[in-house]
């Protein structure tokens, strides 16, 4: 019964309208995307009373594109000029930058693209099949849930720690200790406000992440040479895809980086922005070219990408199956269902069923077009980097003010951004960290929360962690991997510091 909804879904996509309305939340979500600080949320918010006079499949095909279509585009600055259109793309920049200065920007753009296609049919796939059953799994993850999952998470600490675990770890426990600034999620409290009315909101990613990224980078570059990001010579457009081995290792992380994804983008709270560290995290423990990664290793671009984009599918899945939405922007894809008298859950299949996998199959096309669309402008996008940086600095400047403005529409977020700025550059200047920061403040506020209702709902025993099997199991895996890695983490200091010796005595 299935197969037959999805053909017809897909015979009901390919009208002129539906296409038309797939191609203009595309493009719309790409532009959203390469702008940081305009997530999809703010874009699809402005459009939502525009979904009143629409036909409903074409309003919720809209308000699809733009979504994932952000998630398609944001990682286009990331690789470029080392500030994430979303934050969902900070991973990407890891990588993705260092091979732009390598002259790899178009292996990079490409295989972000391709990972994203790959990882949105899959999870289109996912949705059509799998999506009643596999919702049924959020359905477990209560508090004590969560928190053993999120526990879990933050072992991806280690690796982003870089040369120091501690300066790791201590950046991680900064990320979390901002993300309790502003009103106590349980109590409603006041915190560290210091009485001033704009800290109530507490801090936002957007200022946070454009700071340290964006305006942190114009800085650090701006005390050197006005040079060109890439000096020299950009290859022609049909030799930047990756080929051979590089084309082979990008699909492979892929394939994982989309495994990840799918199954954490299930749970709500586990945004793109979270699943993205996650399936880096996974790269640093099963890649053959582990020691690549963090200087230009196309699995650092092609595993994150792919969990950004799987992340953003499969939280269609307890949407549409359940009426649970994973995101902001998915409650706001929520709103556009109620506004047309839909209401999701699993009478949505039965009941509304040529509407469902119309939409299902609208994924797949307009996974179709944003490959199309992205690939043809890998050679436009990838001389952004022969820009000198004294033309390309202002600009990238003017660009994350704005950025660090628009979520909220308030210059506090543009002072948090000047802030964080200086505090990038010195974080680049000293060569800390900034991952692990973001990854603490990503995760500060679901640990804080899950930790506090598992205790008040065991009237405060931890016994609650370890009598449930799954908060259990992902406290002993927490563990487990610790150990492992702060084994091999020592074993290669031991190594490196030996064959250091052994040269110096030759």
């Amino acid at each position: 019964m299935t197969e037959f909804g999805l053909i017809d879904g897909l015979a009901n996509a390919l009208t002129f309208a539906n296409l038309g309305y797939a191609l203009i939340g595309c493009i719309l979500g790409m532009l959203v995307g390469i702008l940081p600080g305009l997530g999809p949320a703010s874009a699809m918010a402005i459009l939502l009373p525009t979904a009143m006079y629409l036909p409903p499949a074409g309003a919720i095909i809209i308000m699809a594109g733009i979504y994932y279509g952000a998630m398609y585009a944001g990682s286009t600055t990331a690789i470029l000029m080392n500030i994430p259109g979303e934050v969902a793309s900070v991973v990407t920049a890891i990588d993705g930058f260092q091979m732009t200065r390598q002259g790899r920007a178009g292996e990079a753009l490409a295989i972000a693209a391709i990972g994203s296609f790959i990882a949105g049919v899959l999870g289109t796939l996912a949705i059509a099949w799998l999506g009643p059953a596999l919702a049924e799994l959020a359905l477990q993850f209560g508090p004590p849930e969560y928190f053993g999952l999120v526990l879990f998470s933050l072992t991806a600490l280690i690796s982003f720690s870089g040369r120091s675990l501690l300066l790791g770890i201590a950046m991680g426990v900064l990320g979390i200790w901002l993300a309790t600034i502003g009103n106590d999620p349980l109590s409603g409290t006041q915190r560290m406000t210091f009485g001033n009315i704009q800290m109530m909101k507490g801090i936002d990613i957007i200022p946070l992440t454009v700071g340290l990224f964006g305006i942190g980078e114009v800085l650090f570059n701006a005390r050197s040479e006005m040079k060109r990001i890439f000096m020299g010579r950009l290859p022609r457009w049909y030799q930047m895809f990756p080929r051979g081995k590089q084309l082979v290792r990008g699909l492979t992380a892929s394939l994982r980086g989309t495994a990840t994804g799918a199954v954490m983008g299930l749970l709500p709270g586990m945004v793109p922005a979270l699943t993205t560290y996650l399936a880096y995290d996974v790269e640093r423990k099963v890649s053959r070219h582990r020691d690549e990664l963090g200087k230009g290793a196309i699995e650092g671009v092609a595993a994150p990408e792919a969990a950004n984009n799987a992340t953003a599918m499969s939280g269609f899945i307890p949407l549409l199956s359940l009426g649970i939405p994973t995101s902001p922007a998915l409650a706001i894809v929520l709103s556009t269902l109620v506004l047309n008298g839909l209401q999701p859950g699993p009478t949505l299949f039965t009941q509304h069923a040529d509407l469902a996998f119309t939409v299902i199959a609208s994924m797949v096309i307009s996974n179709g077009i944003l490959l199309v669309m992205s690939l043809p402008l890998i050679g436009v996008w990838a001389r952004i980097s022969l820009i000198p940086y004294s033309i390309l600095g202002p600009i990238v400047l003017g660009i994350c003010i704005i950025g660090a403005y628009a979520p909220r529409n308030t210059l506090f977020d543009v002072g948090v951004a000047i802030l964080f700025g200086v505090v990038g550059y010195i974080m680049r200047r000293l060569d800390w960290p900034m991952a692990p920061l973001i990854l603490g403040f990503l995760m500060g506020r679901l640990f804080e929360e899950s930790l506090r209702q598992s205790l008040s709902i065991s009237d405060g025993s931890i016994a609650i962690f370890f009598s449930r099997p799954i908060p259990a199991a992902c406290i002993a895996a927490a563990v487990l991997v610790t150990v492992v890695m702060l084994y091999v983490k020592w074993r290669s200091r031991t190594v490196s510091g030996l064959i250091a010796k052994s040269a110096n005595e030759l």
